[in-house]
Parts: structure tokens; C-alpha cells; sequence
């Protein structure tokens, strides 16, 4: 919004001009914590705002005619930046002026020279005095001393300006009276009004009455305000109907001119011709300057013309990028239109010069809005993404629309701060770990691993293992995780033969606000190992008796004496059995199959047979190492079966001739033998 005040120059220091926060309907409770700020391109602070009350008041007192100098209107221009949210208001304040200046003239008194032949009604030219007020607050009006021979009338220059001129009224006469003094007083509009007086000097001259003559008035000229030093701006012309010297014109800035106007141009005394003597250094598009044209008489007459001089704008300045404002970092979470820096861009030259045209790459999610005047406001155009692009270089780029266009730079340097929109995420979508039976405790098991692309505590994961049963208990009693990286550990030994597998999930928790989490699920398989001997389920003992199976006397070659039955609890090879015949009491009457388990007979029974066999049958599995079990199997020859089994702890054949017992009694006896026969051979010697 745009805000308008009026005071008048000079006001006192702590006057009240308004109060900006009820102006505007702002709140002044929240002046300060909105970090409000008053910019002007001033170099002075003229206007205080109470942060607690936003009363507006003067800080400094203000002279119009130092700050404005001749502009007919004398406007200061504020902008107020409010933050959270971010706001813009432009304040203008009219200086009104007052009447504090008099009327005065550029010199302390002024000379003209009147030949004494001159008839009533000869005009001279007098000076005009300069007021620095403005409006009504200027020169009105002249006053001239009362004289017998002079009356002041006012006249008009071709561009409706006024000057007063200095008319004969009654013939000179030198030898009555050389010299005339007169006052003329300069009065301005004011209440009360104000004048500045100064002495005129008229010395009657008796020679060269005829003054020079300007073609023109007025004379108009543009230049280029980069002109070099030397640019022909005018020729201005002047004649002299008198003759000789008299006649010869010299040309001059007047008095009146300013004296930065005469160190700018320079005039051929002789020609007429003004040129550029130096730097336009000069902020006004029209100059104006009084020219003087003077003869060589012996008392030189002169006449003055005015000359303006349009000063074209060059295109000279370049646009000027100012960042008032700027929020660095800003949420990757922003919508669209949030408000990311403030400009202010401006180019000193006027016109088309000073008009500017403000971008930025079209590849960026950001863009430029048009504000209040010269102020731009750089917006977010969509969603931006942190994880993508972190921070952006932003270039401004500015052109004003002279020719040739003149264009500037500026970066901008905004950063993204990461909101907590990603859930962890895992490597897989889902885990199998492999483990042996029987593991030791706290044996590593696997180790998952999620990432987030988020930073800081946002990306910082935890895992977890989700509440579940394995086998009716609860999974925390078979497994523990580490929270920080994500490491599993066994915490009981497993049996495969009890539980070949199970599942369950574990939960990755970034430590964002609110927190993101995943899941993912773990398929344990648990390997067999061999740890189960084979177990006999047929044939079997009671009370620790031999098996037996009843076998007809005379059974016919490749008879079923019985089969095997093993089973093994593990699996796969360390599951595979096979039947060996470890000890036979007759080796070429049994065979045993080693796949099936079948025990059956090599041949036909014979009569002479024994009738009590007993055979020693090994079942080992295949795993590394094997493992093995034996059963004891006693075979009775029999046609019916008996009342009462008999004892099979003898196997029920011939003892051998040769045992251990045997032997023990045959050496004995050969000891005895040898013993007694030499103690004969030993009493033979002694008889003989």
C-alpha cells in the first residue's frame, strides 16, 4: 500500500506527523517483533517511527531548498519493511514550503551606463533577484526608489518569464547630475512577505547610445549529456547600429548566471559561440543562462538574451540491484508464491533509460514478481526438493531499455533446510538369513541396512524388532537387535529338528519430527547339522534282552529273517541310512541289505545247523562326521516257537579247540612237564 503526508520544511525535531501503524492498520504491538525498517535512498533520516506505538514523528528538521533546490514540488519517498510476513509499504512525504528565505541578488550593487543624449523611454535591463522559495513564497514583484528621471516597468521574455527593466522617464543631463543612485527592492509572496534590496548605480554617459541587439530573445539548444569538452551548443548574434568601436560586440554570461553554469560552458567572446567546457555534471534535463552582449564603446551598452539548453539523457547508468530482503535458508516444504528476497531495482537515468526489465534463468523453481515501484519480490514458482538441488545460485539478471541496453548482475545465494519427507529405505524388499543349528549364543545372525536421503536427525535411522511370536514364544527370546546399525543376534541356540524357519519384520525409524519409519520382513532358514545318531525302531529290545526272531528249521535260501527299521531326525544326507552286518555268528548263513535293511539267508537251512544264531546290525547316516547305532539280533532254528526262548548270551556254537583257556592250560602243563623232568635229570647227575 502507498501512504501520503504533508509537513511543512523546518518543522522542529520531535513533531508529530502521523501515526504510520493506525495509517496503515497495522498493529503496533507487533512493530518490533516484525523487524520493521524505514529505507529511503536519502542520506539522512528525517522521520522517527515509535516501535511501541508507531507514531511517526520528525527526527530532523527538513530545508526544502537544500534538499529539492528548484523543483516546484519537493517529495521524500520511504518504503517500510515489515517481516513475518514479509510486507512493503511506500510512504511519501510532501515538503510544503514556507517563507523562509528573502529575495536577494547575485551582486552587492549594479552599475549601468546611460549616454546623456538617450530620450525618454530608453530601457535598461536590471537584474533579477533569485528567492529560493517557491510558489507564492517567490519574487512578486520590484520596487525601484522614487526618481525624477527613472520608473521600473516589468516586461516578458518569450517564454512567459518576467523581468524588470530600468525606463527613462525624463532626459539626462550629465553636467547637472554625473551619477543617479537608486534602490530597487525585490518583494516575495509571504505572509509576512519578504524583500532583498540592492543599489543600482546609473553614470550618465555622453558618447555611444545605441545598445546591441540580440536576433533572438530566447535561444533553445540539446546536447547530449556526454558531450566532450569543445561541443558547439549555440551561436548567438548580436548588432550595434553604431559605428567603430561602438559597434564591435563582445559576448558574455551575465552576472546572474550561476557561477557552476559559466565553469560548464564557455562563450567566444568574438563569435557567439557556446560550447562545452567540461563535465555535465548536472541531475536538471534544462539549463538556463543569461548572455550579455556588450559594445566597445568607451562606455559599452549592452543587452542581455536568455539561452536554455535541453540536456538529452545518454544512457550512462545501469540498472542498480539493491536485495532489501532475504530469507536464507528457507523449508524445502515452502508452496509456491512464499516470498524468498525482496529488490529494489533502480537506474538513475531517466525516460526509456531508467526503465528497467528484470529476469532470472528460466530453469530455476523460482521467479520474479513485480512489487511496488523499482521493487521486486523473488518467489518460489513450485515445490522444491532438498534431496535433488540443496542450494541455488540465483543470478538477476537487469536491463534497462536504452540503446545500447546496459545490463547488470547480481547472485543470489539461497539454500534449502530439510524437512523430514523421506521414510528410510531398504536395500532389498525383503532379507533371508541362513543359519547352522545349534549356534553359539549371541552369534551374529544379519545385519539390515536402510538409508535416508534426508540429513541431520531427519536421516538419522534406528531399527527395531516389531512385536511377534516364534514357535508360542516371543521373538525378543530368540533374537536381539543393535538399534544404531542395525546388527541381529542370536540369543538362543537353534534345533532344526524343533524349528526349520521362521519370519518377522523389523522397522526402520528415521528420528525426524513427526517420525518416518519402513518395515521389512527377515526369513531365518535353519540349516541342518548332523546331531542325531540314527534311531532303531525295529527290531527292539525289552529290558535289555536281545531281539529274536523265530526262523523255520529248514528255511529255503534268500528267507526274510527280519528287516531293519531306522529312522534319523536330521535331514537331507545327514538323514540317508544304510544297514551294515557288523558281527555274524555264522557269516555264510546271514546277508543284509544296506539300503532296505532286510536280513535274509544266504542258503537253505541245513540239519546240521546250529540252532541259535546272533547277528550285530550297524545303522549309520551319511553326515561328517557319521553317526551310528547298532542292534543285537538273536536267530533261533525253529519249527513252532517255544514256550520259553532260550539264553543267547552264548552264541550257541562249537567252542573253538584253541581259546584263550585252552592255551593258558596247555602252557601250563608244558611248564610242569619241563619243571619235573629236569628235577629227574637233575637227581640222575646227582646219583651217577
Amino acid at each position: 500500500g502507498q501512504i501520503v503526508y504533508s509537513i511543512a520544511e523546518e518543522t522542529e525535531s520531535g513533531a508529530s506527523v502521523g501515526n504510520i501503524a493506525k495509517d496503515l492498520g497495522i498493529d503496533a504491538a507487533t512493530l518490533s517483533a516484525r523487524k520493521f525498517r524505514m529505507i529511503t535512498g536519502s542520506s539522512k533520516q528525517y522521520f522517527n517511527i515509535n516501535a511501541s506505538t508507531g507514531a511517526l514523528s520528525v527526527n530532523e528538521p527538513i530545508d526544502r531548498e537544500q534538499l529539492c533546490e528548484l523543483k516546484s514540488v519537493c517529495v521524500l519517498s520511504y518504503e517500510l519493511v515489515l517481516e513475518n510476513p514479509l510486507e512493503l509499504y511506500r510512504m511519501e512525504f510532501k515538503v510544503l514550503d514556507i517563507n523562509d528565505n528573502s529575495p536577494s541578488f547575485p551582486l552587492s550593487e549594479y552599475h549601468i551606463n546611460m549616454p546623456e543624449f538617450l530620450s525618454p523611454g530608453a530601457r535598461f535591463t536590471l537584474p533579477n533577484a533569485q528567492d529560493l522559495d517557491e510558489g507564492a513564497n517567490s519574487v512578486q514583484n520590484y520596487t525601484l526608489s522614487p526618481d525624477e528621471h527613472f520608473y521600473l516597468e516589468m516586461q516578458i521574455r518569450g517564454d512567459g518569464s518576467k523581468y524588470p527593466e530600468l525606463v527613462l522617464k525624463k532626459a539626462l543631463d550629465r553636467e547637472q547630475q554625473a551619477t543617479h543612485r537608486l534602490v530597487l527592492t525585490a518583494k516575495d509572496g509571504g505572509n509576512p512577505p519578504k524583500s532583498g534590496d540592492v543599489p543600482v548605480i546609473v553614470t550618465v554617459l555622453d558618447t555611444n547610445d545605441n545598445a546591441p541587439e540580440f536576433e533572438q530573445s530566447v535561444y533553445r539548444a540539446s546536447i547530449l549529456e556526454n558531450s566532450p569538452s569543445g561541443t558547439l551548443v549555440v551561436q548567438v548574434h548580436a548588432t550595434d547600429l553604431d559605428e567603430g568601436p561602438n559597434g564591435e560586440v563582445r559576448y558574455s554570461f551575465s552576472n546572474t548566471t550561476s557561477a557552476d553554469l559559466q565553469r560548464m560552458f564557455s562563450i567566444h567572446p568574438h563569435t557567439g559561440e557556446v560550447t562545452v567546457n567540461g563535465v555535465l555534471a548536472v541531475h536538471r534535463p534544462l539549463l538556463e543562462m543569461l548572455i550579455e552582449a556588450r559594445d566597445n564603446g568607451a562606455f559599452g551598452m549592452s543587452s542581455t538574451a536568455k539561452l536554455l539548453v535541453e540536456i538529452t539523457d545518454v544512457n550512462n547508468h545501469g540498472p542498480e540491484i539493491t536485495i532489501t530482503s532475504l530469507s536464507s535458508p528457507i523449508p524445502e516444504d515452502a508452496v509456491p508464491g512464499t516470498v524468498i528476497a525482496l529488490l529494489s531495482i533502480l537506474d538513475k537515468d531517466p525516460g526509456e533509460n531508467g526503465k528497467v526489465t528484470c529476469q532470472i534463468s528460466e530453469n530455476l523453481p523460482f521467479q520474479l514478481k513485480p512489487s511496488l515501484q523499482n521493487y521486486y519480490s523473488l518467489v518460489t514458482s513450485e515445490l522444491l526438493d532438498r534431496e535433488l538441488t540443496s542450494e541455488y545460485n540465483i543470478t538477476i539478471t537487469a536491463t534497462d531499455l536504452g540503446s545500447p541496453p546496459i545490463t547488470t548482475q547480481k547472485s543470489v545465494w539461497v539454500q534449502i533446510s530439510d524437512v523430514n519427507d523421506n521414510a528410510p529405505v531398504f536395500s532389498a524388499d525383503a532379507f533371508d538369513v541362513f543359519v547352522e543349528e545349534n549356534n553359539p549364543l549371541g552369534a551374529f545372525l544379519y545385519q539390515v541396512s536402510a538409508s535416508d536421503p534426508d540429513i541431520g536427525e531427519n536421516g538419522r535411522v534406528s531399527y527395531t524388532l516389531r512385536n511377534s511370536t516364534v514357535a508360542g514364544s516371543a521373538l525378543t527370546s530368540f533374537l536381539s537387535m543393535n538399534l544404531a546399525n542395525g546388527s541381529i543376534y542370536a540369543k538362543r541356540a537353534f534345533d532344526f529338528e524343533q524349528l526349520r524357519s521362521f519370519y518377522f519384520q523389523v522397522e526402520a525409524k528415521d528420528n525426524g519430527s513427526p517420525a518416518l519409519s519402513a518395515a521389512i520382513t527377515v526369513n531365518v532358514y535353519i540349516s541342518d547339522q548332523n546331531d542325531n545318531a540314527p534311531a532303531i525302531l525295529y527290531p527292539t529290545s525289552q529290558n535289555g534282552s536281545i531281539a529274536v526272531e523265530v526262523v523255520p528249521r529248514l528255511a529255503d535260501e534268500d528267507y526274510l529273517v527280519t528287516k531293519v527299521v531306522a529312522d534319523d531326525e536330521d535331514n537331507a544326507q545327514n538323514a540317508w541310512l544304510s544297514y551294515h552286518l557288523a558281527h555274524s555268528s555264522d557269516s555264510t548263513l546271514f546277508q543284509l541289505s544296506p539300503h532296505t535293511g532286510e536280513l535274509r539267508t544266504t542258503r537253505s537251512m541245513r540239519s546240521t545247523d546250529f540252532l541259535k544264531h546272533k547277528v550285530v546290525v550297524v545303522v549309520r547316516d551319511h553326515g561328517e562326521p557319521p553317526l551310528s547305532s547298532t542292534v543285537t539280533v538273536g536267530i533261533l532254528l525253529a519249527d513252532t516257537l517255544p514256550q520259553a526262548l532260550p539264553d543267547f548270551d552264548d552264541s550257541g556254537e562249537p567252542p573253538p579247540l584253541l581259546n584263550a583257556t585252552n592255551i593258558y592250560l596247555i602252557v601250563s602243563l608244558a611248564c610242569v612237564s619241563f619243571i619235573f623232568a629236569a628235577f629227574i635229570f637233575f637227581l640222575a647227575i646227582i646219583r651217577l
